[in-house]
């Protein structure tokens, strides 16, 4: 090959190489630009994407709560049902097992020939009859009353249909006695403890000539609360603390600026709790609470007042979760107090009648207790058990106190 045409080739060679590189940086700039320029495109889109993605995760968040109150607001109801079945199961078996030995004892009667009559409990003494005057009386029964076939009188109130039988302790003649008499009666047997059955059925005997009187209605209302504490039996007690509820009803309507209306018509909401479920013992501890305030209000140097603000106290500072939860579901707001306002009110109790009672001893012992002031606590049991053991919740309160002196020693 010539050289000259060697170098024709070379030289073709080198400009192609040239040719083909200015291309490729041409091509690389073309691509850097445009990379450039589509980068913050993608970044804005990237921060729309965050963006919403952030906003479905709130939305969703706030889902998820609604959900879960809802959820624990059903898990509350469930609870409460559970707990209200319970309590009727509870009351069931309670009346199941008073009832079967009666069954047997009857039934065992009625085999051998014999038909008894068996009274319901020691409180239901039956008083002798005075000699009749008028035919008339043994047949004519008053509104609330009504002698069955077995000589026993059934009590039955407008709110209950269902009679309940109670020993037939009323005279068929009765001593007409005028209403300042009467009430000062009444009052005198009720100081003394065994005497309480009496009151009660004096007041029965005078019901229809005073039903419209105040004075006399809070007093009958107090006498079915006093008829509660006697008894010994479940049904009865239950009984009574519906009659006497309904009876503090009236009385409260009739005189609403009558702080002892109040009084026993609080007490006798706090006797019908116990038979309750949840929500209903939350409302009458409502009820409770709202007459109680009314009647210090209105009578604010009765002790016996203080020592029941004080027993409310203490309870409301016990309360569980779930009850206080309840409450709040019912009214819009928990119940909050604590030991030391219940404490200050036992106090108030003492400070108004030094010696108040053995109970109000008690609890001024078990506050100081949950507060850790031990010495205080010492003092108190020491003073109630110097106290006369007179009532059923004297005696009660006795023996919790030496259980407290048990626990001070440990």
């Amino acid at each position: 090959m010539p050289h000259s045409t060697k170098k024709e080739l070379i030289l073709g060679i080198m400009v192609g190489t040239a040719g083909i590189s200015l291309l490729a940086l041409w091509y690389h700039k073309i691509r850097k630009t445009r990379i450039t320029m589509n980068l913050p495109k993608c970044l804005s889109l990237g921060k729309k994407f965050n963006s919403l993605t952030l906003q479905d995760e709130t939305h969703s968040e706030q889902g998820a709560s609604v959900v879960f109150q809802r959820r624990q607001l059903q898990i509350l109801e469930k609870l409460n049902e559970l707990l209200t079945n319970m309590e009727e199961l509870k009351e069931e078996i309670k009346f199941l097992k008073e009832t079967i030995p009666k069954l047997e004892e009857y039934l065992q009667d009625e085999l051998g020939g014999k038909v008894t009559v068996h009274k319901i409990s020691p409180q239901h003494r039956a008083r002798k009859k005075r000699p009749t005057t008028a035919p008339s009386a043994a047949t004519n029964n008053s509104s609330e009353e009504a002698e069955s076939e077995g000589g026993y009188i059934t009590a039955n109130t407008d709110t209950e249909e269902q009679s309940f039988p109670v020993a037939k302790a009323f005279n068929t003649h009765i001593e007409e006695l005028k209403l300042d008499v009467l009430l000062q009666k009444v009052d005198r047997l009720r100081i003394n403890e065994a005497n309480k059955v009496e009151s009660f059925e004096l007041l029965c005997d005078h019901k229809e000539k005073f039903s419209e009187e105040t004075e006399f209605l809070w007093r009958l209302t107090r006498a079915y609360g006093d008829m509660y504490d006697l008894s010994t039996n479940t049904q009865e007690k239950k009984h009574y603390a519906n009659i006497g509820k309904t009876l503090g009803e009236r009385a409260i309507t009739r005189a609403p600026m009558n702080g002892q209306c109040h009084l026993w018509y609080a007490i006798l909401c706090g006797y019908v709790s116990e038979f309750e479920g949840l929500q209903n013992k939350i409302n009458c501890g409502h009820l409770f609470k709202e007459h109680l305030d009314k009647a210090i209000q209105l009578l604010p140097e009765e002790p016996f007042l203080y020592y029941l603000k004080g027993r409310y106290c203490y309870t409301v500072s016990k309360l569980s979760w779930i009850e206080k939860k309840m409450a709040a579901t019912l009214f819009g707001e928990i119940p909050s107090s604590t030991v030391h306002e219940a404490l200050q009110n036992f106090l108030k109790a003492e400070e108004l009648q030094p010696g108040y009672s053995v109970s109000n001893y008690m609890f001024v012992a078990k506050c100081y207790v949950d507060l850790e002031e031990s010495q205080d606590a010492w003092k108190f049991c020491n003073l109630a058990l110097l106290l006369p053991i007179v009532t059923k919740e004297d005696k009660e309160s006795h023996k919790e106190v030496k259980k407290i002196i048990c626990s001070l020693k440990r």
